[in-house]
């Protein structure tokens, strides 16, 4: 039922969807080599389907993948249909980011464009046929009543309510709950009755207002009679952080984690880090030896400028750019700082005077920017993320909440960077985009952002 059943019917679902793709796949080339080609003489002539082999290794495992990323298996009782043409749109449309990828960077072509267009509406159709069926059986057990898991609930009233209240549609439709316990008043002799008058297989603890040591004692009696104990979380109230569970030493931890988790997504976003970065680093080339002669030609000093800045957890790293300010430039920073136009701990003029004329043109196109894929390549900092302050800027950081921008790797560009940058004058609103870019973490978020960078960098919106 709960937790692990449904991470298995999850599964079994994707490698259905797997399936179908690749059912898809190969009934496009035959519709279009076996049937349309007759039809039609005049067409081109197709390649044979073993040239398509890589395209499938591709979509049948990937797509899965990225559509789970998107919420397409969440919800499916109440989803829309809107709602689910969008959800598969956006992983197709990642699927087809990969597939270009693979273009791009390896070569590999794909011989029978005809074969996907045909296999993209007709993959759509298939899914969306698997997710009715999925969707009438679903109710059908909700109706039925058929094959539901007897459980108990115990705990304040309350809490067993909120507990209960809490669960999917999917999720209730897999139990039957045949009685509430409140262990807070009753004596455990009413659960265990409870348990073997009701043959029940699993007991769910809503805890938040119950002692440890009662918890402790209906364990036990669960242990005893060979059920089952699930204990809600909650017992402890946070505002941001997300419980979940690990091992350490062998022992269980309940984990409350305020960033994104360990996962696939974070991996490919990691590899996405690595080959985008060093993509970018060959493609723009030319505009780094634009800036480095520009650099030398209108100004006396290194080309490169370097300077400690606070990384993920605020672990110092040294952060590349191209100079843009004259030599000494931050020892004037204490005359200037009365003219300082952020708020915070952050130090931001419009108009610095310690800036060359050279380095005004590099920062108005970000090409200053550039030598930070060096620190993206060596893992110090990724394409998306918050923008690393100096060491000096953080210390002085006043509100604790706001240290938690620091959780993440800091990255190339982020929510702020695309919102205006330096027309931010807030260092509260700043902050308040990259938590916002934090919490609701995803690839494709990363890939919205990194797609709007471009057009924010070619207007120059906000930079000085």
């Amino acid at each position: 039922m709960l937790g692990r059943k449904q991470e298995i019917n999850l599964q079994l679902t994707e490698l259905v969807d797997s399936a179908l793709l690749a059912v898809a796949v190969w009934a496009s080339h035959f519709l279009r080599s076996r049937v349309l080609q007759p039809i039609f003489p005049e067409l081109e002539v197709v390649a044979p389907f073993q040239e398509l082999f890589w395209v499938m290794a591709v979509i049948v495992p990937f797509t899965p993948i990225v559509l789970e990323a998107r919420g397409f298996y969440n919800n499916i009782l109440n989803k829309t249909p809107r709602q689910m043409l969008r959800q598969m749109f956006e992983g197709l449309v990642g699927v087809s980011v990969i597939i270009g990828a693979f273009v791009v960077f390896f070569r590999w072509q794909v011989t029978s464009r005809s074969v996907v267009l045909i296999a993209v509406p007709m993959a759509g159709v298939l899914l969306a046929a698997r997710e009715a069926w999925q969707r009438r059986h679903i109710r059908g057990k909700l109706v039925s009543g058929a094959s539901r898991e007897r459980v108990l609930l115990a705990g304040a009233p309350a809490d067993t309510e909120r507990l209960l209240q809490g669960m999917s549609d999917e999720q209730r439709s897999e139990i039957e709950v045949i009685g509430r316990i409140d262990i807070t008043t009753q004596p455990l002799e009413d659960l265990t009755t409870a348990m073997r008058e009701g043959a029940v297989s699993r007991i769910l603890f809503a805890a938040q207002h119950v002692h440890f040591s009662r918890i402790e004692e209906a364990v036990q009696a669960c242990e005893t009679e060979g059920v089952e104990a699930w204990i809600a979380s909650d017992f402890f109230q946070t505002a941001i952080a997300r419980p979940t569970f690990d091992v350490l030493g062998g022992k269980l931890m309940l984990v409350f984690h305020s960033t994104p988790q360990v996962s696939w997504s974070l991996w490919f976003k990691d590899i996405l880090d690595r080959v985008g970065a060093l993509a970018l680093l060959v493609l723009s080339s030319p505009l780094w030896l634009i800036a480095m002669a520009g650099i030398r030609l209108s100004s006396q000093g290194p080309v490169f400028f370097r300077q400690e800045r606070a990384g993920r957890y605020g672990k110092p790293f040294r952060m590349w750019k191209f100079r843009t300010m004259h030599t000494g430039a931050e020892a004037r920073r204490a005359e200037l700082e009365s003219s300082n136009e952020m708020s915070g701990p952050v130090f931001k003029i419009k108009k610095d005077p310690r800036i060359f004329s050279f380095g005004a043109f590099l920062r108005r196109t970000s090409m200053d920017e550039l030598p930070q894929l060096i620190n993206v390549l060596r893992g110090e900092m990724s394409l998306v993320g918050p923008r690393p302050l100096p060491v000096y800027e953080i210390q002085r950081i006043e509100k604790n909440a706001q240290r938690r921008r620091l959780s993440v790797k800091p990255g190339l560009t982020c929510l702020w960077q695309i919102s205006g940058r330096n027309g931010i004058t807030s260092f509260d609103e700043w902050v308040a985009l990259d938590l916002k870019y934090i919490d609701n973490w995803s690839l494709w978020l990363d890939l919205e952002i990194l797609a709007r960078t471009l057009p924010a960098v070619v207007r120059g919106s906000g930079a000085s």
